[in-house]
């Protein structure tokens, strides 16, 4: 027990965010199905969560707030009209999973990477398989949520002396296995609370962006050239703030005259750089997170880059000014590539 409430009569809340992400790993990654037409299809990652969740109780009643959003890697392989297998890679974004939506309500988005007259035929396999099973398990979340943390915020009913309390808790367990809880129209409802750290910073409703360019060059090479001050300043085409080669984890940069900023999160040598990444002109205090990873192959590298948390409306003016002054930019100036 980890409350002190004497009748459960107090708002008692948990944020349970961490939770959430182990529960859609668990529960969401893995997913596949197989047509008998012999094409796969399945969830192979949780890419990103964005949101709050929180459980709370007052008055022997539990209920849970959450809004999310999730985004999902999907792969798979279809088979083209020879008979021949054809890997695909993909995502699906949920837009919103929250405490009052309906099964019926909840939106899927289906992106296709390697898009081809074969792999865009994996929609209907997508739509027609994989989204039932889906929209299954999302459905349960609110359930599921509550089952598992309303012991942690709530006297036992047999230690609460209150007659109004304990018929409201008895209440919650008989209704216990419903797809979600539903506020108490009596009861308050609140917004729900910002993480702490975040408290102070003005928040937006936010998407992912996802890209994979090719460079003729090895993974060892475009990592320098992302972190050296030198080669920065080369395909920049401006003098960056940015520490010495190898920056540390933690340290800050300014890049295009502070045109775009941020901090370096995780820095794997050739191999991963994780960073909080800002526009100039977004709202003080926001950041996107940049997770770059390079894919070294044979006679090239692919750079897998991730965002999270981009104010939505600003996804293509991201996605162009990253291909122009990154990706085209860094090609141009040291020949790591067909620029088109």
């Amino acid at each position: 027990m980890v409350v002190h409430n004497p009748n459960n009569w107090h708002w008692v809340d948990k944020n349970c965010t961490s939770w959430s992400k182990d529960y859609f790993n668990e529960k969401v990654v893995g997913l596949s199905v197989v047509t008998e037409e012999n094409t796969s299809v399945g969830v192979t990652s949780l890419l990103s969560l964005e949101g709050d969740v929180e459980v709370c109780q007052r008055k022997g009643k539990v209920i849970s707030i959450f809004d999310l959003k999730l985004t999902l890697t999907i792969g798979g392989y279809s088979e083209d009209e020879k008979n021949k297998k054809g890997e695909f890679k993909g995502s699906i974004i949920v837009p919103e999973l929250a405490y009052d939506t309906e099964p019926e309500e909840l939106q899927f988005d289906i992106s296709i990477y390697n898009e081809n007259k074969e792999n865009e035929k994996m929609r209907k396999v997508i739509k027609s398989y994989l989204i039932p099973k889906l929209r299954d398990v999302l459905s349960n979340f609110g359930h599921d949520l509550i089952v598992t943390h309303s012991s942690d915020i709530q006297l036992e009913s047999d230690k609460v002396n209150s007659t109004y309390t304990k018929a409201n808790q008895t209440g919650n367990q008989t209704a216990a296995p419903q797809t979600k809880p539903v506020p108490s129209k009596s009861t308050a409802t609140p917004a729900p609370s910002a993480p702490v750290t975040n408290s102070n910073v003005p928040r937006y409703n936010t998407s992912t962006l996802h890209l994979e360019p090719d460079f003729n060059t090895t993974a060892e090479q475009l990592y320098i050239t992302l972190l050296d001050g030198q080669r920065v300043m080369a395909w920049s085409r401006s003098v960056p703030e940015i520490e010495s080669f190898p920056p540390k984890e933690g340290s800050s940069f300014k890049l295009f005259g502070g045109s775009i900023s941020g901090r370096f999160l995780k820095l794997v040598p050739n191999e991963r750089i994780v960073q909080l990444w800002r526009l100039e002109d977004w709202k003080s205090g926001h950041y996107a997170e940049l997770d770059i990873q390079f894919k070294q192959g044979a006679g090239e590298t692919k750079m897998v880059v991730k965002w999270s948390g981009i104010p939505i409306g600003e996804e293509e003016r991201v996605k162009d000014n990253f291909e122009n002054y990154y990706i085209r930019s860094i090609k141009i100036t040291f020949g790591f590539g067909a620029v088109l």
